[in-house]
C-alpha cells in the first residue's frame, strides 16, 4: 500500500467483557492491553488513531499515549455501532478510510492493518475485511472460528460459524483431513469502511442471518452491500478472550521485548 494513501485506525474498547472482565486494561508485559493495540495501529502507519470507549478507566490508561479518546454510549450492540457514533460526532468525511481494529488484538500485524485499508482503494466496495486459510479439520468445525466464502472477484459471499463450503462428496467418506482442492477460509475480524458507510451501517436494521449467526458483517450482505475480501499477507494471531489467551500473548510479547 502506498504510504501516501491516508487511513485512520479506530479502536472500539469497552470495559465490560463476559469472559474476561476489564479486558482492555489487563496487563501485557507491563502495559495495558489497549496500549498494546494502539502500538499496533501506530506501527501500521495510521494517519490518526482514535479509541472509542464507554469507560473513563480506559481513557485514563491512554492519557500518555498521544491518541484521541472519544467517550461513547454504553449500549452499543457492536464495535461498528460504537465507531459510527464517533464518525458522526467528529464529522469524518464520507470517503475517509477507517480501519476498525478491535481492542483485544494486541498482536495484530501492521501488514494486515495496511492490507485491509488498501482493499478499500482496490475495490469500490464500501467495506472490506481479511481472511486466512484454514489448516485443520478442528478449525473448520469449530463454531468459534468464523468461516467465509468469497467469489471470483474477491468479495465475500457469506460468513458462517458452520463449515462452509460443505465438501459433500469428500465429507461423505471421511472427515479426518481437509479436502486438498477446496479453499477453506477463516475470517479475521478486522474491518475497513468508508466513513460515510460506517455511519449508514449503524442505521441499518439487524437482519435474520446476522441474528442467527451472531455475525454483524452479515447485516451488510443482507442489505445488499458488498464486502471486499483479501487474504492476510501474514499470520494474524488470535485475539484475547480468555485468561489462557492473555497468558499466550504475554509470553509472545514478553519474549519479543527481552
Amino acid at each position: 500500500m502506498d504510504a501516501a494513501v491516508p487511513f485512520i485506525v479506530a479502536i472500539p474498547a469497552r470495559y465490560g467483557s463476559t469472559r474476561l472482565p476489564g479486558k482492555a486494561l489487563r496487563q501485557i508485559a507491563g502495559l495495558p492491553m489497549i496500549v498494546r493495540v494502539v502500538q499496533r495501529a501506530r506501527a501500521a502507519g495510521a494517519q490518526d488513531i482514535v479509541v472509542a470507549t464507554d469507560d473513563e478507566r480506559i481513557a485514563i490508561a491512554l492519557a500518555t499515549s498521544d491518541v484521541q479518546v472519544e467517550m461513547t454510549r454504553s449500549d452499543h450492540a457492536s464495535g461498528s455501532d460504537r465507531l459510527a457514533e464517533v464518525a458522526t460526532r467528529l464529522h469524518w468525511p464520507d470517503d475517509l478510510v477507517v480501519v476498525n481494529l478491535q481492542g483485544d488484538e494486541p498482536l495484530a500485524p501492521a501488514s494486515g492493518i495496511r492490507a485491509v485499508a488498501a482493499a478499500m482503494f482496490e475495490d469500490d466496495a464500501l467495506m472490506a475485511t481479511l481472511a486466512t486459510p484454514i489448516m485443520s479439520m478442528d478449525e473448520l468445525f469449530d463454531p468459534h472460528c468464523v468461516k467465509v466464502v468469497r467469489d471470483q472477484a474477491g468479495r465475500a459471499l457469506y460468513f458462517s460459524r458452520a463449515p462452509v463450503p460443505w465438501a459433500r462428496d469428500a465429507f461423505a467418506t471421511s472427515r479426518v483431513q481437509l479436502p486438498a482442492d477446496l479453499p477453506f477460509l477463516r475470517h479475521i475480524g478486522i474491518y475497513a469502511y468508508r466513513a460515510g458507510f460506517l455511519r449508514r451501517f449503524s442505521t441499518l436494521s439487524e437482519t435474520p442471518l446476522e441474528q442467527t449467526e451472531s455475525l454483524e458483517q452479515l447485516r451488510a450482505l443482507e442489505h445488499g452491500f458488498p464486502i471486499a475480501l483479501r487474504l492476510a499477507p501474514e499470520a494474524f494471531p488470535a485475539g484475547v478472550d480468555t485468561e489462557e489467551d492473555l497468558a499466550r500473548v504475554e509470553r509472545i510479547i514478553g519474549a519479543s521485548e527481552r
